[in-house]
């Protein structure tokens, strides 16, 4: 079935990065319409929801006992279904205002997934009223946003260092031939954070001041650009009081090495498993760097370190998932049977 040749049909197709740390949709011709954090807050005495979004990501932390904000996705996968779908139902509704019938929706999910959790994801989005929902691995979508020659026969190879997840693949011939997908990615740099500051300094501290403390001092590799010290507030463990503290850099950054050092071994697994003819073109190209994590000062150049191959960070890392999405729904036709098989359309009642 051709879906790329109906323009009007076709302005009605969003793509969906439904990401640990934030969804991204896109929307042809208008391009991101939507850029919220993955958080929903509910009232759990009523069970009816607060917020969504960036609303509900500043209550993380700050509500009273009876509203909690939560994540509903875990390591790039659904953790509580019913608290997605609202989400992607609130999301969608917020990009289709005004149109007159249900749009397709392109849906990211980790490459690693089980057929449950794919399944899941198909479900979610058709109870969240698409009219039809496809399926597309992140990593060729991140190569298809980054504008790599995806349907060509040479070899391209993609990094993509989500919240949850991260995903790396070599592409070719319009699929992916070697992915692999760890379920380590941002948070788990933030963890590292929280953990050093809880042994070295009997503070304990959220993970959005970690987070903060990354932006603002970490690095993946001593020497990087960054501010020498930070400063941090939270619960001192030995009297349970607040606390100020002042926070190394060089600690920030060694604290980085273990979550850091999964994704590089994770890398070079890929391209040990790749076959020698397309190791031959990534030799040339080199990879491509996409995702949050290529925002952390130094992370590309220790992944050039690490393997020896040059490294490009795309322009805007963090959409890209989500542009390659959108182009992906456009040009059904070019990739693989696998993806224009997965998807599920809405039932008709009556």
């Amino acid at each position: 079935m051709r879906l790329g040749g109906r323009q009007r049909l076709s302005d009605r197709r969003l793509a969906v990065d439904l990401g640990t740390a934030n969804t991204v949709v896109y929307q042809r011709g208008r391009g991101i319409v939507v850029f919220e954090p993955s958080v929903v807050a509910i009232n759990e005495r009523t069970g009816e929801v607060q917020a969504f979004g960036e609303d509900a990501r500043r209550m993380i932390g700050r509500t009273p006992a009876h509203i909690r904000a939560t994540r509903p996705l875990r390591h790039g996968v659904i953790a509580d279904f019913e608290t997605t779908e609202q989400m992607l139902r609130h999301f969608i509704r917020t990009s289709t205002r005004g149109w007159g019938r249900r749009a397709d929706v392109m849906v990211c999910i980790p490459s690693g997934v089980t057929q449950v959790e794919r399944s899941a994801v198909e479900e979610a989005s058709i109870a969240a009223g698409a009219a039809r929902a496809y399926l597309i691995e992140e990593p060729l979508a991140a190569a298809i946003g980054a504008e790599l020659p995806v349907a060509q026969s040479v070899g391209s190879m993609v990094v993509d260092v989500g919240g949850g997840t991260s995903e790396m693949a070599v592409t070719a011939l319009g699929g992916m031939v070697v992915s692999h997908s760890v379920r380590v990615g941002g948070y788990d740099l933030d963890e590292a954070i929280i953990k050093l500051l809880q042994d070295e300094q009997r503070l304990l501290i959220g993970q959005e001041q970690a987070e903060a403390l990354k932006i603002e001092i970490g690095a993946a590799l001593p020497g990087t650009e960054v501010p020498e010290t930070g400063q941090v507030a939270g619960r001192d463990l030995r009297s349970g009081l607040l606390r100020r503290s002042e926070v190394e850099a060089s600690a920030v950054q060694r604290a980085l090495q273990r979550p850091l050092g999964l994704i590089i071994d994770a890398v070079k697994l890929v391209l040990e498993r790749t076959p020698p003819e397309l190791s031959a073109d990534i030799a040339d190209s080199g990879l491509m760097f996409v995702g949050g994590g290529a925002l952390l000062p130094g992370f590309d150049q220790l992944l050039r370190r690490e393997t020896g191959l040059p490294v490009t960070v795309a322009d805007d890392p963090l959409t890209t998932v989500a542009r390659g999405a959108g182009q992906a729904l456009e040009e059904l036709d070019h990739l693989t049977p696998s993806l224009r098989a997965s998807h599920r359309r809405r039932r008709r009642r009556g």
